[in-house]
């Protein structure tokens, strides 16, 4: 595996803390497998299936394809996110965000993660497969790879471009919405795909240079860590930009109505101002709380809300 260990403690602390805690409370235990799933960041990708879905339906989808579409999902993610914790324990153990995940705690063990993970990835596969239908279980399982292999494993450690490509996992579930429903592609899901792919950087690049001395002191590469804040907030902006100029094509081409392009419109254009107000206090060379970089971050998580929210429901307005 092209992974780099980086540790600074004595070897050996994560399996003396796995071999410490062998009266682990059961509670405990169930939470901490449920905490390896990352159930936060999943939500955010059911909703982005889930509308799809509508899309595709142009109404309301057969409600039991919904559930499995979504328990299929869940499992999926959790497994691929699983693995990355088993892959990336050396650097979680290390990092301040990072340092209560089951694995460095010891509430899980190694192996267990392990096990647990490739189970949830075989379990999703298998649901997909045999309940939806093979185009889904196919791309479900390329996001997993995807993101356990090309960014957790090659891109993560070697690159600040990692969050960029690494990202395409994030925007797959937009796919495998569609294809639950029709089995097919279009130019729809593609269209949200590309705005999944242009959200994905300026939505975690401010979360990075709020913790870039996290990245910096495991030698993990994200851009804050590697470049300036003028740097990266241009960046932002350029994404940004772009983002908002693909979400707005789903109209012309007849996919969605007058209701998903006022919402687009209306949300893309509060992001740009705050991304060029980022920028604005970049340029200025403000640092520290008055950068106020998470205030796009948690911005970037209800604009992705709203605008799926806009697509589920344009259907009924048209």
């Amino acid at each position: 595996m092209c992974v780099t260990a980086v540790e600074s403690r004595p070897a050996g602390v994560l399996g003396e803390k796995s071999r410490s805690s062998s009266h682990r409370p059961f509670g405990a235990r169930v939470k901490a497998f449920v905490e390896l799933t990352k159930p936060r960041i999943i939500e955010l990708l059911l909703i982005t299936t889930v509308p799809v879905m509508f899309l595709a339906q142009q109404g309301v989808p057969d409600l039991k394809l919904v559930l499995l579409t979504c328990v299929g999902g869940y499992l999926s993610a959790g497994g691929a996110n699983a693995l990355n914790m088993y892959i990336d324990r050396d650097i979680d153990a290390l990092m301040d965000r990072t340092s209560q995940r089951p694995l460095v705690t010891g509430m899980v063990s190694p192996r267990e993660c392990l096990v647990f993970g490739i189970t949830l990835a075989v379990v999703s596969t298998l649901l997909f497969g045999l309940t939806v239908n093979w185009l889904s279980a196919w791309l479900s399982l390329g996001a997993l790879l995807f993101y356990v292999v090309v960014y957790t494993m090659i891109l993560k450690r070697r690159t600040s471009q990692n969050i960029v490509w690494g990202g395409i996992a994030g925007c797959l579930p937009v796919l495998i919405g569609w294809s639950s429903v029709t089995n097919s592609m279009s130019w729809a899901p593609i269209i949200l795909f590309l705005v999944m792919f242009f959200w994905t950087p300026p939505h975690y690049w401010p979360l990075s240079m709020k913790v870039k001395e996290d990245y910096a002191r495991v030698g993990v590469p994200m851009l804050p860590v590697v470049a300036s804040n003028k740097v990266v907030a241009r960046q932002i902006v350029l994404y940004s930009w772009v983002m908002v100029a693909v979400s707005l094509l789903l109209q012309p081409l007849g996919y969605t109505g007058w209701f998903y392009t006022a919402v687009a419109l209306l949300s893309g254009g509060f992001w740009l101002w705050e991304a060029h107000g980022l920028q604005n206090r970049a340029r200025a060379e403000v640092t520290g709380t008055k950068l106020k970089e998470m205030r796009l971050f948690h911005w970037s998580i209800t604009y992705v809300s709203i605008l799926f929210v806009a697509v589920a429901v344009d259907p009924f307005l048209r």
